[in-house]
């Protein structure tokens, strides 16, 4: 009867703060759709176009950077010195290459001579290129190339074929005669990481098309439909505008959405950077602020209702501690019993793990109270119960089961070992000392031990339990006793 009290009350305060948060609602719907019309054109004339720029800048001191390495490689005046002398000692170069790797943090570093056609690269030579080997068809290319150098992917025979960006820069002696290539590499894997970084930080879907308009780098989180601008479903009506524009803003529909795409022509690359974010996030500070707005009226109209509402659920907490605990001892009582025992059989059936039952009765408790009266007792049955529950898991359930009787339920645990769990509980017992009024009492315990059987009830294992604490006081007390 109270809890239905209770909980029809507080109905009616969550009813009444859910009318004035639809009220808010309904006026505040009308000026977030006006604003949202209002700055959308804005967003998408100044903001996109601006963090594209900054993720430009970006990608150019990530990706870039490589490339630089690479020149710096390719006029570093020991490594043409070296070659031009014969290629004497190849430890030196091994160790230039490695140097570099370590220092500039790449995945590899290499070089390929033109004379001995030896593939160098930090831990040694990796072998001789040559035109018959498809996998050595990039530098054959590079040395017919009039660009000093070239960006593509290629598998990294240095560590074990993984996909690799390389930035291949051809290499002159001082008379401007071609003698090999160079540069370094960075896995697929860490660029991708880089651009995960870059979608995380503004939130926008990034990836890069080469002139051809195939997708050819992305995040890892990104799954492109198609492999190619030109087939995918929303793309394909503007692809070849966009690529013969280079740089550019658009927009286009994808699966009922608005899609918003920033273009940018990245020359040291001959990539195109694509960038895109959905309309539903480009007014996604709008509708922060109008959730946010939101938020504070609901907590300024609702502070009264709210203290009223915590005022009633503690004063129900209470009454449910008091339903359900021991007001002497502060453990569970035999209603607690009631609400958690069905938990309990229900794991050990789920489980198939076994699951006992401890009943303790203190012995000669009868007497503690005409001896020194009720409130030594008291004490007795406090410090009992403290006892019990350090010397017990957590898992175990431990309740006062009335008077001086307390009953625990073991989980996953056997009658074998239950009864040695009874055995150090009755010692821990035996040990106790309870001062009252400068008098030492010492209580013993004995107890009854028994293991639920699959399907068997509760009242029929309470009753075995109860009956071997029973046999257990009636063979002399402070002992236990198995069923």
């Amino acid at each position: 009867m109270i809890y239905a009290i209770i909980d029809s009350k507080r109905k009616v305060i969550f009813l009444l703060w859910v009318l004035l948060c639809i009220g808010f609602l309904a006026t505040s719907i009308v000026s977030y759709v006006v604003s949202k019309n209002a700055i959308r054109d804005a967003i998408v004339i100044s903001e996109l176009p601006l963090t594209a720029d900054n993720i430009y800048s970006e990608i150019q001191k990530d990706l870039i950077r490589p490339i630089f390495i690479s020149s710096m490689m390719a006029s570093d005046t020991f490594m043409r010195d070296w070659v031009v002398a014969g290629e004497q000692d190849t430890v030196r170069i091994n160790r230039y290459l490695k140097e570099i790797r370590e220092t500039y943090g790449t995945f590899s570093s290499f070089f390929v001579s033109e004379k001995t056609r030896n593939y160098y690269y930090a831990d040694g030579v990796l072998k001789q290129v040559s035109e018959e080997d498809p996998l050595d068809a990039w530098y054959f290319r590079v040395r017919q190339m009039q660009t000093p150098y070239e960006i593509n992917v290629d598998p990294d025979a240095t560590h074990v074929n993984a996909l690799t960006i390389f930035v291949n820069y051809r290499v002159f002696d001082y008379a401007r005669n071609f003698i090999g290539a160079t540069g370094v590499g960075l896995t697929v894997d860490a660029v991708r990481t880089l651009i995960d970084n870059y979608q995380q930080r503004y939130q926008r879907n990034i990836y890069f098309v080469d002139p051809e308009g195939k997708i050819v780098l992305f995040g890892s989180e990104t799954q492109p439909l198609n492999t190619s601008i030109h087939e995918h479903p929303g793309l394909k009506e503007i692809s070849r505008q966009v690529m013969a524009q280079q740089t550019g803003t658009y927009e286009y529909r994808f699966k009922d959405e608005s899609i918003l795409l920033n273009v940018r022509y990245i020359h040291e690359l001959d990539w195109y950077l694509f960038v895109e974010r959905n309309e539903n996030d480009a007014v996604k500070s709008i509708r922060q602020t109008f959730y946010f707005n939101m938020f504070v009226f609901i907590v300024i109209t609702g502070v009264a209702l709210l203290f009223t509402g915590m005022a009633i659920t503690r004063y129900q907490s209470r009454l449910e501690m008091m339903a359900t605990s021991d007001s002497l001892t502060r453990m569970p009582n035999r209603q607690a019993f009631d609400v958690v025992v069905g938990t309990y059989l229900n794991d050990a059936r789920r489980n198939q793990e076994p699951l006992s039952m401890l009943m303790l009765d203190v012995d000669h408790f009868k007497s503690i109270n005409d001896l020194h009266g009720h409130l030594a007792g008291d004490q007795v049955l406090i410090a009992v119960a403290n006892c019990l529950r350090v010397n017990l898991r957590e898992v175990d359930f431990l309740c006062r089961w009335g008077g001086e009787e307390f009953l625990i339920l073991l989980k996953n645990c056997d009658a074998e070992n239950a009864l040695q769990v009874s055995e150090k509980l009755r010692l821990a017992v035996q040990a106790l000392v309870v001062e009252y009024r400068k008098e030492l009492l010492h209580v013993t315990a004995s107890l009854g031990v028994s293991q639920w059987k699959p399907e068997e009830h509760i009242d029929a294992l309470i009753e075995r339990t109860d009956t071997v604490l029973f046999q257990a006081k009636y063979a002399g007390r402070n002992r236990s006793l198995v069923a």
